[in-house]
């Protein structure tokens, strides 16, 4: 692959936090006596936090407002991120690599800056990035290219030199409707989707490991 900047999705991809997003669907559903429905997580994954909570507003018929349903989420989750959440294995080796060859990095994710900051700065990676692009930053979530090709535009780089890593399959449509090149991470929670993800992205693996023979 030739290019000269990395943008990352974090959750699932750099940060192993998939299972508290997954507990916070189900808890937040028990609270009104709701069930997961099939499919609820993948539609999530993609969108924002307001773009999330109006989307299962209307889904279940909510009373709650679309800001207190953002609101709770982020009350649910705040303490995993600022002192429980990981890093995905090959993480800090990979953007670490990357930043020591002059490959200019930014992180792209539908998460709050309020969540991931504390978090990147407690692993030791915020200062990695040249860039950080949060759900605040756009309007529009993973399913639309916006927040690849501000990111770009933040690194100064064109998109067509840019490698998007991601591991959810409208954020990799999304990367390549934005003209870059696009990485699918597999993990366990993007599975269902591996045949569809291997058909477009340009590279599929199963480890952050394996990228670092790229530069």
């Amino acid at each position: 692959m030739d290019f000269k900047a990395a943008i990352f999705d974090l959750d699932g991809t750099l940060l192993d936090s998939m299972d508290v997003w997954e507990q916070v669907d189900v808890d937040f559903l028990r609270r009104r006596g709701l069930d997961v429905p099939a499919g609820y997580g993948d539609a999530m994954r993609a969108r924002g936090l307001e773009e999330a909570a109006i989307y299962t507003k209307r889904l279940f018929g909510l009373p709650d407002s679309v800001e207190r349903i953002a609101g709770e989420w982020l009350a649910m989750v705040r303490d995993a991120y600022a002192n429980h959440v990981e890093l995905m294995p090959g993480a800090r080796e990979l953007l670490t690599h990357y930043k020591t060859c002059s490959v200019k990095l930014a992180a792209a994710t539908c998460s709050a800056r309020e969540l991931v900051e504390p978090c990147l700065r407690r692993l030791g990676i915020w200062d990695l990035f040249d860039a950080v692009c949060t759900a605040e930053s756009v309007s529009r979530g993973k399913e639309f290219p916006d927040i690849f090709l501000l990111a770009a535009s933040l690194l100064g780089v064109p998109p067509e030199l840019c490698a998007a890593f991601d591991d959810v399959l409208p954020a990799i449509r999304s990367a390549k409707a934005a003209g870059m090149q696009a990485v699918a991470v597999f993990e366990p929670h993007s599975a269902l989707h591996r045949p569809a993800l291997e058909a477009l992205a340009d590279r599929c693996i199963l480890t952050l490991h394996e990228a670092l023979a790229w530069v």
